[in-house]
């Protein structure tokens, strides 16, 4: 790279290259598109095709790009092949790659032909569908879709537009949230005044998404009015109904307000499942807003085995899941569904001058910018289409169920380890496991075997300083799978347990990957408790 003032750029020979390419200014000519689409294409093929020649998780450190890239942007033009050289030298190499089929890390990220379509078709007509007359068929396909994909779910009629609610693509399950929090809170400050905000109280267990936290702060909850309702390892982490109305009733006695309920169905810590029915019909007493955050495993739903997850859900309000997850729907594409559309839109809609038009006036059409946080949104529901059409309820259901055996047949091969332990019941395809406390104790040779698994007092010193050597046991562990490179696993820390999450969901993954991940996991596990001292 040369150098002019402040400006860097290309040598005469890459500048002759340029010239030969630029014969046309205009920056989207179709054949220029055309040319450098299918390089694109190639480019993501190819890198598909040799994902697994990456490191899972990117072994870079912090600032390792800054060295690599020139301090300002280029002055004159560079090529596409330029570019993309540098993507595969400077870019990949800073990537997780959560497509390979060795990641089982977080929640997949799962992706497909037809949703990376979709993503393209939207991208290209570069719509922005606030209202139905910026561009009728995304709002009508969003309509449309939402129903086909609710009827998939056994939604009941009245959270699809054929009854009298509706769907609504969010990107993000964090502003599905903030959308339905805001709703329930005008909802109950129209009947009580704006000056009792502060009263206002909002529920949700231990296990909850933290955006739910985050969604309290901005719509202006006070945080002393934030509850958290403790779970346990002995209810698999769900919520207790008989300890949320406890709390409830106390805070109505207090003098406070309840009005939001987050129940989850598939936690990310351990996919456990809050019992909606009974938290419904809580909140029903309350009446209080009830909000079912399935972005995890609402995907599976659709399977008729796994449909009764989320029985009790006609007691709810609104409901979300994250096609971007498990669904093979390109990031970002949350689906919330909502039986009163009006709460939503009271608290969400604006009508300025400038957006006014005879089809919104006429009452007949949707505008989504009222269902959502921002103004411009983007044309999601092709590449959700695109998905439905191109797989077929069938299909869908058979990728689902392949993950789930595969996450099966990881969680026999923990089992049969007498080594290691299974720490919750699996519900779908996340297996949580750890190093079994007996095995640790057993290397170290220091104390009471049973002491950590059967003692009612996990906060005595002594049970505590075990709990912590088994926890650090199985941090070394997971740290020294991820830093091979070969797979990738996430942790947490559930009931003071610190457990690996063995998440299958990537869309590439097979049951060769599954027992090779295993192998992974004996490996690091052999070389940590022969390195771990013995004690006397």
């Amino acid at each position: 790279m040369g150098s002019l003032g402040d400006f860097e750029f290309p040598q005469s020979n890459a500048l002759l290259n340029i010239a030969g390419r630029a014969s046309n200014d205009n920056p989207l000519d179709p054949e220029e598109f055309r040319r450098q689409g299918h390089m694109v294409i190639d480019f993501i093929a190819d890198y598909y095709k040799n994902i697994e020649k990456y490191p899972v998780l990117s072994q870079v450190e912090p600032g390792y790009l800054k060295k690599r890239l020139p301090t300002s942007a280029p002055f004159y033009p560079e090529s596409i092949e330029t570019i993309l050289g540098d993507v595969q030298d400077h870019i990949v190499p800073g990537i997780t790659h959560w497509q390979s089929p060795n990641y089982f890390a977080y929640f997949p990220s799962s992706g497909s032909i037809a949703g990376f379509l979709g993503e393209m078709l939207a991208t290209g007509f570069n719509v922005v569908g606030f209202n139905w007359m910026s561009s009728p068929a995304a709002t009508e396909l969003e309509s449309i879709v939402m129903d086909w994909l609710g009827q998939m779910l056994r939604l009941p009629k009245s959270f699809l537009f054929s009854g009298n609610g509706g769907g609504v693509l969010q990107g993000t399950t964090c502003e599905a949230i903030l959308c339905t929090l805001v709703a329930a809170r005008d909802r109950t400050l129209r009947i009580i005044g704006n000056d009792n905000i502060g009263k206002l109280v909002v529920y949700c267990s231990d296990q909850t998404h933290c955006a739910f936290k985050k969604a309290a702060q901005i719509a202006g909850i006070n945080p002393n009015n934030f509850r958290v309702i403790p779970t346990t390892l002995s209810s698999s982490f769900s919520m207790c109904p008989k300890a949320l109305r406890n709390t409830i009733t106390a805070d109505v006695e207090a003098g406070l307000v309840p009005i939001f309920l987050l129940a989850t169905v598939g936690t990310t810590s351990t996919t456990a499942v809050d019992p909606l029915g009974p938290l419904c019909d809580v909140a029903k007493d309350y009446g209080m807003w009830v909000h079912v955050d399935a972005a995890y495993a609402g995907s599976i739903c659709i399977c008729p085995e796994f449909r009764h997850f989320i029985d009790g859900v006609e007691g709810a309000d609104s409901f979300s899941f994250n096609a971007h997850k498990w669904f093979f729907t390109t990031l970002d594409c949350c689906c919330l569904w909502v039986k009163d559309p009006s709460a939503l839109t009271q608290s969400l809609s604006t009508d300025p001058e400038y957006l006014k038009n005879k089809a919104t006036e006429s009452k007949q059409v949707v505008d989504y910018k009222d269902w959502q946080l921002a103004l411009s949104r983007r044309f999601r529901s092709l590449k959700l289409w695109l998905v439905l059409r191109s797989y077929g309820v069938e299909k869908l259901r058979g990728f689902l169920r392949s993950h789930v055996k595969m996450a099966k047949v990881f969680q026999g091969f923990v089992e049969a380890d007498n080594r290691f332990e299974v720490v919750v019941p699996r519900n779908f395809a996340n297996v949580c496991f750890r190093i079994s406390p007996s095995t640790v104790m057993t290397k170290s040779s220091n104390g009471v075997l049973g002491e950590i698994t059967n003692s009612n007092d996990i906060s005595s010193p002594r049970t505590k300083t075990k709990m912590g050597m088994v926890n650090e046991v199985n941090q070394k562990l997971m740290e020294s799978i991820n830093g091979s490179g070969g797979i990738y696993m996430t942790h947490s820390v559930v009931g003071g347990i610190y457990l690996l999450r063995f998440a299958v969901g990537a869309t590439l993954t097979q049951e060769s990957h599954v027992i090779e991940a295993w192998n992974v996991v004996k490996q690091h596990a052999h070389a940590i408790l022969n390195s771990i001292p013995t004690t006397q």
